[in-house]
């Protein structure tokens, strides 16, 4: 099956920055988009950022632009999430998300598979 593996999440304070990390192993697959959800306690999945990755076009969820960057590295199917000026409300656990397939890549339905997701905590 297809792995993803985060790493990079933590406690930070309010402006403090973060990279997240994510890379895919396991059974070899055509990636079309990777991207990163996120889920605070209590609420549902929100979209964060996702890249294609044929061309690397990007698009960022309204509530992040300006604050956080999506980037790839196409050799090793890794994606990473530059998170900068952080807040506490940015405070979820962010999950590592892969589509094999075109579509909305705002809509969490439409990638399927998922990592484990790591926890950023915005402290202040």
């Amino acid at each position: 099956q297809v792995q993803l593996v985060e790493s990079g999440g933590g406690l930070v304070q309010a402006g403090g920055s973060l990279r997240l990390s994510c890379s895919a192993s396991g059974r070899a697959f055509r990636t079309y988009a990777m991207g990163w959800f996120r889920q605070a306690t209590g609420k549902v999945s929100e979209f964060v950022a996702a890249i294609t990755w044929s061309n690397g076009s990007t698009h960022h969820a309204d509530s992040v632009k300006g604050r956080f960057t999506i980037s790839r590295a196409n050799a090793k199917n890794t994606v990473y999430l530059q998170m900068n000026s952080l807040k506490p409300d940015d405070t979820a656990v962010y999950y590592c998300v892969a589509s094999e397939q075109d579509g909305d890549m705002t809509k969490s339905d439409e990638f399927h598979y998922w990592g484990q997701g790591t926890q950023v905590t915005v402290s202040s």
